[in-house]
């Protein structure tokens, strides 16, 4: 089952809620997300527990709460809920009706005071009982669903308190500064659920189809199909993922991608959902629906993320759970002992008791650090870098060594045929078992490598199709993992291998080994050809794939942050050294899968390790990894395994991954100083009787103002500085 949640102002409003459904029979996999407001649960179908007792309860707890029948639905709901809560203003919101009617209560309460001073308490009186009664009401039921040390609990408690003992202006002041402090926790967490709906309100909501006919309808964007065509003209928003079938234009990808300049595309080039078109009239093929486009799945992405809670966070969570008890207790100390071991006055040692049990609300603390790990999941999405978790953006800041993928990952995983050597060999009968030209060796690599999705083997087959050469059909393909690739081809058995492979077949001669080492040193892939019956070598074709713009860039940045750059690939070592020279990286080549894991588990026995891959074969070591980071251009399989995707294709993201980690990190560490701090400060001052129940509120509101705002300083987060900016530091 699903809901919609709306009124939570902190982190400790989520627990309230968990604790009290946790209490109900036959519900279970409670999970509620602060962020995004969504509540998810299963209900035993044959409990006592109905859907309407889970709603009443919610809504026993001061919280409101509409259902979703599924998760299409509920989708749409979150949006259109969250889009509604972002139009209110503040003064239409309940809480703020709240304020808005207890101001005017106090105003006519202070000027009835002066008129008839000697009825100015029972006015005060009448306002703090009139004001405190939800509070009151909330913090009963809060009691009676495990949650007895609520803030609610505490106000109603120190203001009926303050009006017992002949407080009644102090006490009325106490319940509308805490009204007012609940309007501004509500104003400053709908401020950081903003950036839900910003990616919500990204796809545009209708589409224009186009029919068998051409002819243009305007439908729903949610009712596209795959394979459905679509118009999007110059200005419009793309309706859905796709690829394009006519048309060219530039295509701004900033707000999928966050790449701020905009793509020229063409057909066959793929677009997201979102993007904006700049110039040029486009159709395009839809290859996914709306509930399975780019910006969809960043959305869910984002939302497991904020739902999921960092180690701190879980930390600071549990440590709250006896911090209020300790310090009611405390307070409980600060009321008897004075009075009754030294003589106080009990009406003085009651006030200051009472002040104390607002000062111990938690919320600040319990809000210090999601409101800073929200913070930084947002501007790390909004920089086209998706986290998938409080725990992964806590980890990176940590991380002190960053292991490179090369293909795809350091390069721009796009290797272009460079060469192509045949070799002819004759039998005793002097007839030729080779291939004497290129352009048949070319068409047999590209017909072995034909049932291959390795980017070396969809390069091999592009640059045989482009050079408009016929492949013949293989038979009885299969594959060696990380060595070799079979087929039969015209009914010889054939494969094509890596040097290494072939040398421990004992195939290569002298003069092939010799060929295959000057292409190496060139910094080229070699791949060999060879007849599995005969063990005859009958060619060689050599790729390059370049390195990406800003792979050195990248690498240096970690180096100047202090982080050590190590490339693990399945290349030979010729090639790797050629690479990792130029870039100034560690490396270790010729790796099978298997082998990358044994190097990164030896490396995290002192290291904490980030892993960065593009391919199904960097998954298991994705996995591994402290932090798993894939390319956004890679597999589905890497993204879906890795912690963090980089959206953008950018090496120089991960040094603004590291910093934007350490920034959220520092951002926790300050935010839990002022909650601690600025409570300790008016802890003292109460007790010495400086400050009073006023000051106690104003001090629990501040601190929790404070941290969100504190928080929020995160979104103006610019990444890492560029090379030429940390040189001028030094």
């Amino acid at each position: 089952m699903q809901y919609h949640i709306e009124g939570m102002d902190c982190a400790s409003c989520v627990r309230k809620i968990e604790t009290a459904l946790a209490r109900m029979p036959g519900v279970s996999d409670i999970q509620l997300n602060f962020a995004t407001e969504k509540l998810e649960l299963s209900l035993a179908p044959d409990s006592d527990t109905q859907y309407r007792d889970i709603e009443k309860t919610i809504k026993r707890l001061g919280f409101g709460i509409s259902a979703t029948t599924d998760q299409a639905n509920a989708a749409d709901n979150d949006s259109d809920n969250q889009l509604n809560t972002q139009q209110q203003r503040w003064w239409q919101t309940k809480k703020g009706k709240q304020v808005i009617g207890l101001g005017v209560l106090m105003s006519v309460a202070y000027t009835l005071a002066l008129i008839f001073p000697d009825y100015g308490t029972w006015v005060f009186a009448i306002a703090v009982i009139v004001g405190v009664f939800p509070f009151a009401r909330k913090s009963v039921v809060l009691a009676m669903t495990g949650s007895p040390f609520s803030i609610e609990m505490l106000m109603s408690i120190a203001a009926i308190g303050a009006l017992i003992i002949g407080e009644a202006e102090e006490a009325a002041a106490v319940v509308f500064l805490f009204s007012v402090g609940e309007l501004l926790e509500s104003v400053a967490a709908d401020r950081a659920r903003a950036g839900i709906r910003a990616l919500a309100s990204l796809v545009p909501k209708t589409a224009i189809l186009l029919d068998a006919q051409g002819r243009q309808h305007t439908v729903p964007v949610g009712s596209l199909q795959v394979d459905d065509l679509v118009l999007i003209r110059p200005g419009d928003k793309v309706s859905a993922d796709g690829v394009i079938v006519q048309g060219n234009s530039s295509l701004d990808d900033s707000p999928v991608t966050g790449e701020s300049i905009p793509v020229a595309k063409a057909i066959g080039n793929t677009v997201f959902a979102g993007s904006i078109n700049v110039d040029g009239a486009l159709q395009v093929r839809v290859q996914k629906t709306a509930a399975d486009n780019t910006i969809a799945r960043i959305i869910n992405l984002v939302e497991q993320a904020q739902a999921s809670k960092a180690p701190t966070a879980r930390f600071i969570e549990n440590f709250s759970r006896y911090y209020t008890p300790a310090v009611m207790a405390i307070a409980a100390l600060v009321i008897l002992v004075p009075t009754l071991a030294m003589g106080g006055e009990w009406s003085t040692w009651l006030y200051r008791g009472f002040a104390l049990l607002l000062i111990a609300c938690p919320c600040a603390l319990v809000l210090s650090t999601p409101a800073a790990i929200a913070s930084g999941l947002a501007v790390g999405t909004r920089r086209g870098l998706l986290i998938k978790g409080g725990s992964a953006l806590e980890t990176m800041g940590r991380v002190n060594v960053v292991a490179f993928d090369k293909t795809g990952t350091l390069t721009e995983g796009k290797p272009r045929v460079t060469d192509v050597i045949a070799f002819t060999q004759k039998r005793p009968d002097q007839e030729y078992i080779g291939y004497e030209n290129q352009s048949k060796l070319l068409a047999i690599f590209a017909s072995v490598e034909s049932a291959s999705s390795h980017p070396l083997a969809k390069a091999i087959i592009d640059h045989a199709k482009a050079a408009q050469i016929s492949i013949p059909v293989a038979s009885k393909a299969y594959a060696t993992a990380g060595k070799a690739v079979h087929a039969t081809v015209d009914e010889r058995p054939l494969a094509i291998g890596s040097p290494v492979y072939a040398t421990e077949k004992s195939l290569l001669s002298m003069d092939q080994q010799a060929d295959i080492e000057v292409l190496q040193k060139a910094g080229k892939t070699v791949s060999v050809l060879f007849d599995e019956q005969s063990d005859e070598v009958l060619g060689l074709i050599a790729l390059r794939d370049e390195l990406r713009d800003d792979a050195k860039e990248g690498v240096a940045q970690l180096k100047a942050m202090g982080v050590r750059s190590v490339m693990l690939t399945g290349d030979n070592h010729l090639t790797a050294q050629a690479l990792a020279h130029h870039l100034n990286i560690e490396w270790e080549a010729e790796l099978l899968p298997e082998d990358k894991l044994r190097s990164l588990n030896e490396m995290k026995d002192n290291s904490k390790i980030a892993m960065i891959g593009d391919g199904i074969n960097d998954a298991p070591a994705l996995a591994t990894a402290d932090v798993g980071i894939a390319m956004g251009g890679g597999t589905d399989v890497a993204i879906e395994t890795a912690d963090i995707a980089l959206l953008k294709n950018r090496v120089t993201d991960v040094a603004h991954l590291i910093a934007l980690s350490r920034a959220t990190m520092a951002n926790i560490h300050q935010n839990v100083v002022f909650a601690l701090g600025l409570k300790a400060v008016f802890l003292i001052t109460t007790l010495l009787g400086i400050t009073g129940l006023w000051i106690a509120v104003i001090a629990d509101t501040g601190a929790t103002v404070l941290v969100t705002l504190n928080a929020l300083r995160l979104l103006r987060f610019k990444g890492a500085q560029p090379l030429n900016a940390l040189s001028k530091t030094k």
